[in-house]
């Protein structure tokens, strides 16, 4: 993975997990990493002021001494350090704030250690981000989920937030598009200024083109008078152009213009008007194959698509999250009502073609039935009792690394890394108990108690 092999690129792990520590340290290893672990933030810390270090990867929640500080402090005495935070505890407020802090990247646990890789591979190389001077408070964004997915979306989400450029959110209807999309707005430079939405696919191609761009008096019949635009109105803010795909190609000329020359031009008026507007494009379609198939302008994609964010379904953003959505959403209707087992597996076994607003929907309707404050089968719509599958959705997860695809036991993973270091180190004791960071005496009393237990499991097994 490593261009120049003769100079190590030195990595910091900072967890209190020590089962993290060794799934993250042997693979980083393996690749030609210098790698260093410890096991709290203050540790991290003090490391980094005795010792250079490339990459740090850092838990965001540790006791005492958190990986929000740890990425703090590395800015102020180590600012061209590339600092990676994790966690299990994702959300669109944390990954904000890590980057805010000056995080380069922010990966979701459980992780999957071939996009660890990547990312430690990128920040090695040539992926930083400056950090953001706004320290202000950050309030609910109003997306949930700890998803590794719905994590990536915090992470784009953030970055997003952080620039002025263009945005493409793709996903599929009832995922949460425009909550995205206020999301960045919310968390902008632009945040005080408007933020319009408007679905490109609820109005005919001349009342779309009036609405957006605006008109003259006696420009068509009923324009009894000037009106400006949603790009005018929205001036200094960002505007949402939902359902992208259904737009005809003289509406996508219009706003390839906007995005080019920042300006509009209202129907029956000649000369342009200079607007400062961010535009965020939405889209359930595949714009890219649109493109392919020309009905969708390429210049226009590229220039919608500098960032895109693509929301998962709900399907394959696992139980869990569905379950955090549920009790969201029992919360927002009536607080105080629960759920039976029975009820939340079926919920579980639905694939939700409508996705989150399915599932908002649906629970809504059963809180308005259920009776005793408790949701049962009975109480949810017959359309998901009739469809649910024998077995829950879950999404599918590769495992790429086979030191931990079987999920050992601590003491077995400890004894993995233990061989893996000698067999790298050629066998010899010596090398081996400094790259493990232990005395030698300890790493012989080690071999020899496992010598022993082999030994004796051998005996049991021949009796």
């Amino acid at each position: 993975m490593l261009d120049n092999p003769n100079k190590k690129i030195k990595v910091l792990i900072a967890d209190d997990e020590r089962g993290a520590r060794l799934a993250l340290e042997v693979p980083l290893r393996l690749s030609g990493y210098d790698v260093s672990a410890v096991t709290s933030g203050r540790e991290a810390i003090e490391r980094g002021q005795q010792n250079h270090f490339d990459v740090v990867l850092t838990d965001v929640f540790m006791p005492d001494v958190g990986g929000l500080d740890v990425i703090r402090e590395f800015r102020r005495f180590s600012p061209e350090t590339r600092l990676i935070a994790m966690t299990a505890q994702g959300s669109l407020e944390i990954a904000l704030e890590a980057i805010q802090e000056g995080a380069v990247d922010f990966i979701a646990k459980p992780f999957d250690i071939e996009q660890v890789m990547a990312v430690v591979e990128r920040a090695a190389e040539q992926f930083q981000v400056a950090p953001d001077d706004d320290e202000s408070h950050l309030t609910g964004s109003g997306l949930i989920g700890h998803s590794p997915q719905m994590v990536r979306v915090y992470k784009l989400t953030a970055y997003s937030a952080r620039t002025d450029t263009t945005v493409l959110i793709e996903g599929e209807s009832g995922t949460g598009k425009e909550l995205v999309a206020r999301s960045i707005h919310n968390y902008s430079r632009r945040a005080a200024r408007p933020f319009t939405a408007i679905n490109c696919s609820a109005l005919t191609e001349t009342l779309l083109e009036s609405e957006l761009f605006g008109y003259t008096k006696g420009s068509f019949t009923g324009a009894a008078s000037d009106r400006q635009g949603l790009f005018e109105s929205t001036n200094g803010g960002t505007i949402l152009l939902d359902e992208l795909g259904t737009t005809s190609p003289s509406l996508q000329a219009s706003l390839l213009r906007v995005l080019q020359e920042k300006e509009v031009r209202r129907i029956g008026e000649h000369e342009p008007r200079k607007v400062d507007v961010r535009v965020i494009g939405a889209t359930n379609a595949n714009l890219e194959q649109l493109v392919e198939g020309g009905e969708f302008r390429a210049d226009l994609f590229y220039r919608l698509s500098v960032l895109r964010i693509k929301l998962p379904p709900l399907r394959e953003r696992g139980l869990e999250d569905l379950k955090l959505l549920v009790r969201h959403f029992l919360k927002k209707y009536s607080d105080g009502v629960q759920i039976a087992d029975e009820a939340m597996d079926l919920l579980s076994r639905y694939t939700w073609p409508g996705n989150v607003r399915e599932l908002e929907n649906a629970i809504e309707h059963a809180v308005a039935v259920c009776i005793n404050h408790l949701v049962r089968v009975s109480d949810l719509p017959e359309h998901i009792m009739a469809q649910a599958s024998p077995t829950p959705i879950a999404p599918q997860r590769e495992r790429t690394f086979s030191l931990i695809d079987d999920r050992p036991t601590l003491d077995e993973l400890n004894r993995r890394y233990i061989q893996l270091v000698l067999s790298e180190m050629d066998g010899n004791k010596s090398r081996a108990s400094l790259a493990l960071g232990i005395n030698r005496r300890t790493l012989y009393r080690y071999l020899d108690s496992e010598s022993e237990r082999t030994s004796e499991q051998d005996d049991n097994d021949s009796a």
